[in-house]
């Protein structure tokens, strides 16, 4: 049975929903076996410590845009009705956006991604940050902070279609947006081969990044099978986790879709992940003073997704793959948000902890020797 007849007979709700869950399902797996996270990845660029975790956020990255912009080349996706290219973008948004995110990414330790997945393997630190991500996700695409949302986001915005799509801007096309994330892909796979770590690392990088490029095909194609209008889209965390806060506090909840059976793949995935891996642990906060740094940055992560228009996966990845401009722009303003927050925030605390480390290793002074008579 072809995917025409599944839609005529199931309804494309119901199948973007599986899609979803199995999609997320190999996202999570991946991302909990590698270990992917952006705020890692930009802990080592700053610190001028490339090594792992810079390597495996390039491996997801690449592979995401090489896979789409190969699709895309083969006629399997058309992404130009896609939120990030066709509709009217914010710049400010954006940039502030991504700049609040990146902050807030250190704050919490990881990204939105990160979070969902640490919670799966028993982090209620990640678990609660979580959580506080997707009220304030809500608040702002609906609710009480909507309105400053809004302010922000009109302060300079940029017309769909062409002049969002760096591809167009450039004249490179396709072939040269292929090119690109072969490159990147090439000094990616020799950055993880230097690392000599396990192969988990860097299948799990780039596993990830293909479970990116699954979403935008299998959307596409359920949209190239039904009579309805069905949105193109990819894997990001902001709007899933303000729709499945709303799906279990209010009636009537939100129409199924693909969003709807992604938060329950990814959670799945990383636990089966970290139940082969051995990770599951049951985790908390060690003083008040790291449950407010933690509240403080999801808050600043949930207002910044939806300014920036998705998280690091979101805008970052899924956004990036498609060469949208808004995207570009709120990935690099989280790593400059984030390279500032460490500076300021951890980059102290860890000199701090390096010096009572040296002193307490330090051996004690030799007791004065009396002079002989």
């Amino acid at each position: 049975m072809d995917l025409s007849s599944l839609v005529e007979r199931l309804g494309e709700a119901p199948l973007l929903a599986a899609g979803g869950a199995v999609v997320g399902l190999a996202f999570g797996f991946f991302a909990q076996r590698s270990s992917f996270c952006l705020r890692a990845a930009v802990i080592e660029f700053w610190r001028r410590q490339a090594g792992e975790k810079l390597a495996i956020w390039l491996l997801t990255f690449s592979a995401a845009v090489v896979s789409v912009q190969a699709l895309v080349l083969a006629g399997w996706i058309d992404v130009g009705n896609a939120r990030q290219l066709a509709s009217r973008g914010s710049l400010s948004g954006a940039i502030v956006g991504g700049l609040l995110f990146g902050a807030g990414m250190i704050m919490t330790r990881g990204c939105a991604s990160r979070l969902l997945v640490l919670s799966a393997t028993g982090n209620l630190r990640a678990l609660l940050s979580g959580l506080i991500f997707a009220v304030t996700a809500q608040a702002a695409l609906g609710g009480a902070l909507s309105p400053l949302r809004q302010t922000i986001s009109a302060w300079w915005t940029v017309e769909g279609g062409a002049s969002r799509d760096l591809l167009a801007i450039t004249g490179a096309g396709h072939w040269g947006g292929l090119a690109f994330g072969a490159l990147w892909l090439a000094a990616a796979l020799w950055y993880a081969l230097r690392s000599r770590r396990s192969v988990w690392k860097w299948v799990g990088g780039i596993g990830a990044g293909l479970a990116v490029a699954a979403g935008w095909t299998w959307t596409a194609r359920v949209a190239a099978s039904s009579f309805n209008v069905v949105p193109v889209q990819g894997l990001t965390f902001s709007g899933p986790s303000a729709e499945w806060l709303m799906r279990v506090l209010a009636l009537p909840a939100p129409h199924w879709g693909f969003d709807s059976g992604l938060l329950p793949g990814v959670f799945a995935g990383a636990f089966l992940g970290g139940l082969i891996g051995g990770d599951l642990k049951l985790e908390g906060f060690k003083d008040g003073y790291s449950m407010r740094r933690y509240i403080a940055g999801a808050i600043f992560m949930g207002f910044g997704s939806m300014l920036a228009g998705g998280c690091a996966v979101g805008a970052g990845v899924t956004g990036g793959a498609v060469f949208a401009l808004t995207a570009w722009i709120a990935l690099a303003a989280m790593w400059v948000g984030a390279g500032l927050t460490d500076r300021w925030l951890d980059v102290p605390e860890a000199r701090r902890a390096e010096a009572a480390a040296a002193a307490t290793a330090r051996p004690p002074e030799a007791p004065a020797q009396p002079m002989p008579t």
